[in-house]
């Protein structure tokens, strides 16, 4: 030890020697043969092909981080009886940091060795025993979740969060205060569940992907928070306490349905008046979110008819229920008459009041006298196998459907003939456009799956994505208009081509070739609550006469 004192005496500095600006401070050096801990150091030198080894007192699962100073100082890590356990440092560079977590053989020495004479320096920055080995507390984005956080941290509860909460309603939406700061058409939202016991998921928007929520510092609070377009509406609910299942992946996914349910501090819900708590869904709309304007019913409007009647299928095989709707004082055949042609009719007629929105569109005059057609599935498996392109339901359209509803006075020519739906509906309406313009030649989808193609179907993958794409691409142009809608948070997961990007894709290829397409995205999701809105201002956009008609 002579000379690391005498350079320090004459204050001569041998070595370029800095203490790392991660490093814990000194402690200086240990005492002669005691074990070096943490934050201290030695400094010393060695002869050529000398070894000094330093002792470190450790337990099992101690983490150790450290670092050794000296021009080509190699760091050897042995155990009692100086058996080599683990190369730590190989001389390559002046600096050279280390970290290594010990086993359940201490004692352990850190051996220096010098290929050449000269001065090192050997430093244990930190030694973390495995149990405070511990992830840091969650960075929180909402101030009231850190207040509360904070809170909780001095002894206190989430008593009076909850209270505040239950006055306010949720989710709990802020934009002060977040960090990092919110871009400026954003708010945070936080989602919340009071007191579940093993884990609470998100059912729906924003990212359609049963998001799991975090539980704040052991309390009874979990939460996830987003940051949202102001301009959002999306429905959702929570699940608490998701089973966990040996089963196949689809059976464990679904199994979010079993405790899927409303929000219970948010007073907001779709439909209005649902049966019991696991029925419907709660309803999230932000401030600048579209109105929906067409979906109430008006004072003084004229109400349409609905008939029900049955069709059955010679090219299908199967029988099914096929509504009619004509607006009040509908004269067939009329000159400027309009025609709606409908798939998921139970949908369009439940969750979104297609009458009511004819009713007020064309009461208003953003359309003209407009009938409708809303075609039901035969069953849950006929939808999945007829909406997704296929030539013998393009075939029944045709010639099944539309001549027996044209005997029936429900009839328009085809530049004033909208067919539209959403999802697979969405695509359906784009094959029979492609298949049949002489019949429809105003294509409308609302978050359309076009992301299919053959052998393809919810969680498997057939051929290529994208197979509407590629026949609208070789296909010579036909006398068809479109309008295409996709929500934001319908993008790509999970390794699956999202909706919202190939939304864009057809856009892209359908503009290329020449066709007429409005497109429009909106901050929502895979959802009736959406559509439901957008459908009266679509129809404006494809049947009126204002400005931004696809005419």
């Amino acid at each position: 030890m002579l000379l690391p004192a005498l350079r320090r005496l004459l204050g001569l500095t041998l070595l370029p020697f800095a203490l790392g600006a991660n490093a814990a401070p000194t402690g200086g050096q240990p005492a002669e043969g005691a074990p070096l801990r943490a934050g201290q150091e030695v400094e010393d030198t060695l002869e050529s092909k000398q070894r000094r080894a330093h002792a470190l007192q450790l337990s099992p699962g101690d983490y150790v981080r450290g670092w050794l100073e000296g021009d080509g100082m190699r760091l050897v890590l042995t155990d009692a009886a100086g058996e080599r356990l683990r190369v730590l440092g190989e001389g390559r560079d002046a600096r050279q940091d280390f970290m290594f977590v010990a086993g359940d053989t201490p004692p352990y020495k850190l051996e220096v060795r010098a290929p050449r004479a000269g001065g090192y320096r050997l430093q244990i920055a930190e030694i973390v025993p495995r149990a405070r080995q511990l992830m840091p507390a969650a960075e929180l984005d909402s101030p009231r979740l850190r207040a509360l956080q904070a809170e909780l941290g001095r002894g206190g509860n989430s008593g009076a969060f909850w209270r505040e909460l239950a006055q306010a309603g949720t989710p709990l939406i802020e934009s002060a205060g977040v960090t990092p700061p919110l871009a400026g058409d954003e708010l945070l939202v936080t989602f919340l569940w009071r007191g579940a016991r093993d884990n609470v998921r998100l059912f729906g928007a924003p990212s359609g992907d049963h998001d799991e929520l975090q539980r704040l510092a052991g309390s009874d609070v979990w939460f996830r928070s987003y940051r949202l377009p102001h301009s959002s509406r999306l429905g959702y609910k929570l699940a608490p306490d998701v089973p966990t299942l040996n089963a196949p992946a689809t059976t464990r996914r679904r199994a979010i349905l079993a405790t899927a349910q409303r929000d219970p501090l948010n007073a907001h819900s779709f439909p209005a008046q649902p049966i019991d708590q696991y029925a419907g869904e709660s309803i999230l709309a932000l401030p600048a979110a579209p109105p929906q304007r067409w979906t109430e019913v008006r004072p003084g409007v004229a109400t349409g008819t609905l008939e029900t009647l049955t069709l059955e299928s010679r090219i299908l095989g199967n029988t099914r229920e096929v509504h009619f709707y004509r607006p009040a004082g509908y004269r067939p055949g009329a000159e400027g008459n309009a025609l709606l042609v409908l798939f998921d009719a139970h949908a369009y007629l439940r969750e979104v009041p297609t009458p009511t929105l004819l009713d007020n569109l064309i009461a208003a005059g953003a359309i003209p006298p407009t009938a409708a057609i809303l075609l039901a599935n035969p069953s849950r498996e006929a939808r999945g196998s007829e909406l997704p392109p296929n030539p013998a339901f393009a075939r029944f359209l045709a010639e099944e459907l539309m001549p027996w509803a044209a005997a029936h006075g429900l009839a328009a020519p085809a530049e004033r003939t909208v067919i539209a739906g959403s999802s697979y509906g969405g695509l359906a309406a784009a094959y029979a456009g492609l298949r049949h313009p002489e019949l429809f030649g105003k294509v409308y989808s609302q978050s359309g799956s076009f992301w299919w193609s053959p052998g393809s179907g919810p969680g498997v993958t057939g051929e290529e994505p994208g197979w509407l794409m590629r026949q609208y691409a070789t296909a010579e142009r036909k006398p068809l208009a479109f309008l295409i809608e996709a929500g934001l948070f319908e993008a790509s997961r999970n390794g699956q081509t999202g909706i919202l990007e190939s939304s864009r894709h057809l856009r892209d290829v359908l503009r290329a070739k020449g066709y007429p397409v409005r497109y429009k995205e909106y901050a929502a999701g895979h959802d009736y609550l959406h559509w439901r809105g957008t459908l009266g201002e679509g129809l404006v956009m494809l049947l009126g006469k204002g400005e931004g008609s696809a005419q």
